[in-house]
């Protein structure tokens, strides 16, 4: 596994009924196929500002905006791999910086303070990322369960459903069990179609064929929403 990857692409998202879901499934048989996981469970640890200064920016829709997050795709022990994630997002392209370090460095790194244990433009990236916002703790910790497919012509077009997104405020660890708060009902999936070209003549097809439109939906964002909600019912604010 190599320790660090950049992406560069842009990822349009929809929110499917089930029934819409299964239509798409059928047209993708022929050009697509399920990735080697399989269903995974993915574990997010979103970080932010005492402020949530950079999700209130983002929920702004600027030209610019950009990330921090800590990321599995299986319950962890100290010694297992995860992923420390730095997305970007400028005009419509995403991109992605991604290092992979043992759970234990990384958080270890975050709880004291400290640099991230390796040498690399990335991990300076995110280092500066780091240094400009100043402290920095865990916001939402974020799960939903993820099938990914990839594309049979041997372009880098893949689409994944998410669903069961859930989040929650504590026990803020990748080793934990699931449970939280749902941000969608369980009859939805969440498609993320994700290209750094065009789409498919016969994706795009589908889509019109069965009237499904690109909608804005963030995870993170849609969790933030929901904690003010819940924040001003209970008469105090996060922010």
């Amino acid at each position: 596994m190599p320790c660090q990857t950049t992406f560069k692409r842009y990822e349009l998202k929809y929110l499917l009924t089930l029934r819409e879901k299964e239509n798409i499934l059928n047209t993708m048989r022929e050009h697509m196929k399920l990735d080697f996981y399989g269903r995974t469970t993915i574990r997010n640890i979103y970080f932010d500002t005492a402020t949530f200064q950079l999700i209130r920016r983002s929920l702004e829709k600027p030209v610019y905006k950009e990330k921090l997050r800590v990321r599995s795709y299986c319950r962890v022990k100290e010694e297992d791999p995860v992923f420390v994630e730095l997305k970007k997002k400028y005009k419509s392209v995403v991109y992605k910086r991604r290092l992979v370090l043992p759970e234990k460095a990384v958080m270890d790194s975050f709880q004291k303070g400290l640099p991230l244990p390796i040498a690399s433009q990335i991990g300076e990236e995110i280092q500066y990322f780091r240094d400009y916002y100043g402290e920095l703790f865990p916001a939402v910790f974020l799960t939903y369960e993820r099938e990914a497919f990839y594309s049979l012509d041997g372009s880098d077009f893949r689409v994944t459903f998410d669903e069961n997104i859930l989040y929650r405020r504590k026990d803020m660890d990748l080793g934990s069990r699931i449970y939280g708060i749902p941000l969608i009902e369980k009859n939805q999936s969440l498609m993320e179609i994700k290209t750094s070209g065009g789409i498919p003549l016969w994706m795009s097809h589908a889509l019109s064929r069965c009237h499904i439109y690109q909608t804005s939906f963030s995870k993170y964002g849609s969790a933030y929403r929901q904690m003010m909600k819940e924040g001003m019912q209970g008469g105090y604010c996060y922010a």
